[in-house]
């Protein structure tokens, strides 16, 4: 079936206009071919690694981040977590789930450390206990998960969302990429907190783009959308290479520096990773924090209900997300059925909860699926061949971080905002007509970027839908587990009022 985003990738030409039509090949079809279903989904294995390409290096900098947000963290005994250790076990965890999903889910979906659980992890979840206890949580959320995929219902509640709906996910993940290329660029930062000011967001530094860095984002920027526009393949890929070779050069010139010196802010500088040659390639990764997780003492360090209230919380975050991500890939790439769904969905989501428990087990925090995997999608990736060459990029990391250190934000961002643009499209086929559809799509699309949640977006979708529908007197039209999701979700928003009251 030839989806409305089928149609908006040929006019984009990100890929042959043949790229989502299936048809057969001139000779026979390896094992390899059919195993992946390289030419069954209308690609081939060189669409198939710059795919990966573009996906590794729009994501490749978690193993730079997710580091420095564990490592910054102390917890409840007074400890951190070393930044050698935690980015060669990041590495090695992405590749090996990322991996995973491409032979199992056959799917061009790539795993890595979650941020904002991540987050929740540092900040929330290790100040009250041990880094192995939570850790430990993670593992037991991951385990969860599993449970719910193996016995169906994680499949079921996904059928359960009506299909414009899970249109509207993908709409508003667009966005939501597109605000965080943008934001990680520097193209748009927080406006001060002075007086006579309402305005939260701004463009630049104090309205004004008068920063090399940002200047780097612009150009890779409009050099990425000319080359999309003129049907270039690999534009994506050839616009992060330019970005970062243009980066180099403007460093070198005028060193720079990166945003944040000695502890002071540096408005003009780089953003993650300062773009230079670095003087050491290859470094032996450490691996010490493998296993070091305990799913039992936070039960009797800090009682019930805190543990409780965080795995549902890493539960209903992780549960949501990744459902939103591979609509959003699907959709992206024309690999969605008729009600939504992309191929292989109970293996996707079974290999998702198993990197959510590896993630624990490796004291990383959970793995989950990444939005960033659209960039490959846009460069032609339809398999699980992509995440091949991803996954092995990220094993080669751990023996490579310098060179993960090179590419800047400027430089990957303009990727996330042409996937955005792409996944933008799929808007026109919502009914904004019909109020009863529209409403929910409207909040879902427009609170993940606004709320920085995907979880949120999806939550407020379902609720109002779920409202709106009985408010009409429509309630045979809603599954019912639809009901069962919305009272999740409205358990979800009220988790702080609700653990305020049992405390």
């Amino acid at each position: 079936m030839r989806t409305p985003v089928d149609t908006c990738e040929d006019l984009m030409a990100i890929s042959p206009p043949d790229n989502a039509t299936p048809r057969e090949p001139a000779g026979p079809r390896t094992a390899f071919d059919r195993f992946f279903e390289i030419t069954a989904r209308g690609s081939t294995p060189g669409r198939e690694v710059r795919g990966g390409l573009a996906t590794f290096f729009t994501m490749a900098y978690i193993v730079v981040l997710n580091p420095l947000i564990l490592g910054s963290a102390v917890d409840g005994d007074g400890h951190k977590l070393g930044i050698p250790a935690l980015a060669a076990a990041t590495a090695l965890v992405a590749g090996l789930m990322t991996i995973l999903m491409g032979v199992v889910a056959r799917f061009p979906l790539a795993l890595a450390a979650g941020l904002g659980v991540n987050a929740l992890v540092a900040f929330e979840i290790a100040p009250q206990m041990s880094w192995a206890d939570a850790m430990g949580l993670v593992v037991i959320e991951g385990v969860l998960i599993g449970i719910l995929v193996l016995t169906g219902l994680r499949t079921a509640v996904f059928r359960s969302v009506p299909t414009q709906l899970k249109t509207a996910i993908g709409v508003g993940i667009g966005l939501y990429l597109t605000i965080i290329g943008f934001v990680d660029a520097g193209f748009v930062r927080r406006v001060p907190d002075v007086a006579n000011t309402t305005v939260p967001v701004g463009l630049g530094i104090g309205g004004k783009l008068v920063s090399w860095p940002t200047l780097v984002f612009v150009l890779g920027l409009l050099l990425t959308l000319v080359l999309v526009v003129r049907r270039v393949r690999g534009a994506i890929l050839i616009g992060i290479l330019f970005s970062t070779v243009l980066a180099i050069i403007v460093e070198a010139v005028g060193h720079i520096g990166p945003n944040l010196v000695n502890g002071r802010p540096n408005p003009k500088g780089w953003a993650l990773n300062v773009p230079t040659l670095p003087a050491k390639i290859v470094d032996v990764p450490n691996l010490s924090l493998l296993g070091r997780f305990d799913v039992l003492d936070s039960w009797s360090r800090v009682g019930w209900l805190v543990p409780l209230m965080f795995v549902f919380t890493l539960l209903i975050t992780d549960f949501f997300d990744t459902m939103g991500t591979m609509v959003a890939i699907g959709q992206e790439g024309g690999m969605l059925d008729e009600r939504g769904t992309p191929p292989r969905a109970r293996e996707i989501l079974l290999v998702d909860s198993i990197a959510a428990a590896a993630g624990g087990a490796a004291s990383i925090s959970s793995n989950t699926s990444y939005l960033e995997s659209a960039a490959g999608v846009a460069e032609g990736a339809r398999t699980g061949v992509a995440n091949l060459v991803t996954g092995g990029l990220f094993l080669l990391a751990m023996f490579l971080a310098p060179l993960s250190e090179v590419v800047p934000f400027e430089a990957a961002s303009p990727a996330l905002v042409v996937v955005g643009f792409l996944m933008m499209t799929a808007v026109r086929t919502i009914d904004w007509a019909d109020y009863e559809v529209a409403v929910p799509a409207f909040l879902t699309i427009v609170l993940m970027p606004f709320t920085y949640s995907i979880s949120n977006g999806i939550g407020a979708g379902v609720i109002t839908y779920v409202v709106i529908k009985l408010a009409r007197g429509k309630a045979a039209e809603i599954h019912p587990l639809l009901y069962a999701v919305a009272l999740l979700f409205i358990l979800y928003f009220l988790r702080g009022p609700i653990e305020s009251v049992v405390s």
